[in-house]
């Protein structure tokens, strides 16, 4: 009997449907009284683990917000910088029943007849949660409502203003202090322990500390220091507690890869929460057929573009780079290319050749290798661990706030930054030659920098580049005030006009671009190359024409383009998201924020 009444109360927590007033004025709707329930530790770990949420394998797709992948998707910062987003047409986000359970949650867990550290340890993953909401509240609307507690009809906080941005932030940095310094280190496996908790904490203040930095429209810039010295000491100490390290067996051509299509992470010394999938025991997900770049995503060539020589120089600073082909491009690259973007000579399983690119309107020629599984056994595609938190944000996190706020030293850089690069076979970065020799390109990218530049500039190339597609990109542009570098369009490869190219690297050509007025052969009048492989064909013009290939030129050659539309990021407004203009009918306290 027990046994189903966690399992009815179980269902009950988590699917507290939606209300008028956003789920805040709801009673708690349980057929179980609170003091029957809230007993046990038991009964505390089954109402926490229902709140549990983790990004899984679908994360490989969130990029799509960013400079790093094309997109044919419906995507909101896209559709924003349209021009024609207001508060009647951007409706989502402004859902509080993920709050009510967990705050439910905190006002009842005391009734339980446990020892105190077991209520902390619960009390922490709730405070863990509840922060986890907070910050994508802020992050999405700057000034939101802070609800400690559960609300009932009639309650006037129902109807409060948004409070400032500083005070949420403070709760939200509390739940995690807390949670740090509470919530058990060892813990189920797949579920947050101490130092998921450090990571988080560690992440929301370096995300805090360098948006206040940065977004002078806040007038938050004096306290931003708070937050990064609080970034630098939570990820110290989780270095400090040397539990992880970086995954390094010397093979830099695979290892980076080997984080990202395991069967098993649990074993891996990097990883500090993993998302654990098995299809033997029903616990499955397959992304390939959306990652692989023949969906709604394609890399983008200025990702291409971020990564270093192999000697550590940079791939922007070699003459006429901007007319490299596929082929070239990969030549003598940070091994982390070829293991996030499928380069020439690589082989799809189950074919026994190079696989060549297919190219597809509105995508860039690019395939994603990142979350990609390498098979044609659905249970080994489906059965890839997930890297919720590694330790290579910890460093990097640790790095950046340094920089940020100065006191970064070369014996730091050393022990954080240049560990991924050793993995990657790259040479050190050195601080003083960072700083002498700043990248123009991305000094031209982000132009706000008060000191250190090169340095800093070198710390957020080595964050796009170890964490492309893991869904850092847009949160990153977004503290750093650089929402400029979305108003340009997604490009991709580059041919030098129409005729016949390789896509392999052996030198023998496997395509053929022909003018888009001209028709495309049938089969057995396709040309063939050398080795008696009949060649793709693809019609080439101008962007909108009736073709399958848009270069910037047309038939005379240029980047592969993918929209055509003109993107306008307006600032500071865009950084943030409107408040349902329903909600706005319904509370007239709410004020919208920056022009919305």
């Amino acid at each position: 009997m027990k046994k189903n009444i966690y399992i009815m109360f179980a269902a009950l927590a988590i699917g507290l449907g939606a209300c008028k007033k956003g789920d805040l004025d709801r009673f708690p709707q349980t057929s179980i009284s609170p003091d029957l329930f809230f007993n046990t530790e038991e009964d505390l770990a089954l109402y926490v683990n229902g709140l549990l949420s983790m990004p899984d394998r679908g994360t490989y797709l969130n990029d799509q917000s960013s400079d790093n992948t094309s997109t044919t998707a419906a995507v909101e910062i896209k559709n924003i910088m349209r021009g024609n987003a207001t508060a009647q047409n951007i409706t989502s986000g402004w859902d509080w029943s993920r709050l009510r359970n967990i705050n439910y949650f905190l006002e009842n867990y005391n009734k339980a007849k446990i020892s105190d550290e077991a209520k902390r340890h619960y009390a922490g993953l709730a405070r863990y949660y509840r922060a986890g909401f907070y910050l994508g509240m802020v992050k999405r609307f700057s000034d939101v409502p802070w609800y400690s507690k559960t609300l009932n009809p009639g309650d006037a906080d129902l109807i409060k203003p948004q409070d400032p941005r500083a005070l949420v932030m403070d709760s939200v940095m509390a739940d995690l202090d807390y949670a740090y310094k509470n919530v058990r280190e060892k813990v189920p496996s797949g579920t947050p322990g101490k130092w998921a908790a450090a990571v988080v904490y560690s992440r929301a203040a370096l995300y805090e500390g360098t948006y206040r930095k940065y977004h002078t429209e806040l007038n938050l810039k004096a306290s931003a220091n708070q937050f990064l010295e609080t970034a630098a000491k939570v990820s110290g100490e989780i270095i400090a507690a040397n539990k992880f390290s970086i995954y390094n067996t010397g093979k830099s051509a695979s290892d980076y890869g080997t984080l990202f299509n395991s069967q098993d992470l649990s074993q891996n010394p990097e990883m500090i929460l993993v998302n654990v999938f098995d299809q033997a025991k029903g616990i499955g997900q397959n992304v390939n057929g959306t990652v692989f770049g023949e969906y709604e995503q394609a890399p983008a060539k200025d990702l291409i573009e971020a990564y270093l020589m192999k000697d550590g120089s940079r791939y922007n600073a070699i003459p006429n780079h901007e007319q490299f082909g596929f082929v070239k491009e990969f030549e003598n690259r940070d091994p982390r290319l070829s293991q996030t973007i499928a380069y020439p000579g690589w082989i799809r399983v189950p074919d026994s050749k190079p696989y060549v690119q297919r190219l597809n309107k509105n995508f860039t020629g690019y395939h994603q290798l990142k979350g990609y599984v390498n098979s044609n056994d659905n249970n080994v595609i489906a059965g890839v661990d997930f890297p919720v938190f590694r330790y290579a944000e910890v460093l990097l996190t640790r790095a950046e706030a340094l920089a940020e706020l100065g006191t970064l030293s070369q014996s730091e850089l050393d022990v954080t930054v240049n560990l991924l690069r050793k993995r990657a076979g790259l040479p050190d970065l050195n601080m003083a030659l960072a700083n002498g020799n700043p990248d123009p390109v991305l000094l031209q990218q982000f132009g706000n920098l008060e000191a250190n530049q090169g340095l800093i500039l070198e710390i957020r190339r080595e964050r796009r580049v170890e964490f492309a597609f893991e869904d850092f990109r847009y949160d990153d542009l977004m503290r750093w005030k650089a929402g400029k570098l979305l108003t340009k369009s997604p490009e991709g490869m580059y041919f030098a006009g129409l005729g016949k190219f390789d896509l392999t690297g052996d030198g023998i050509e496997d395509i053929i671009l022909i003018d888009g007025s001209q028709t495309i052969p049938d089969e057995d009048h396709k040309e063939k190359n050398s080795l008696g492989v009949t060649l793709s064909y693809y019609l080439t013009g101008v962007f909108g024409t009736e073709t399958t290939v848009y270069l910037k030129n047309g038939q005379n050659g240029g980047n592969i383009v993918t929209e055509a539309f003109q993107r306008k990021f307006e600032e500071p407004k865009y950084y943030y998201r409107p408040i349902p203009q329903k909600q706005m009918l319904l509370n007239k306290n709410l004020k919208q924020i920056f022009g919305w």
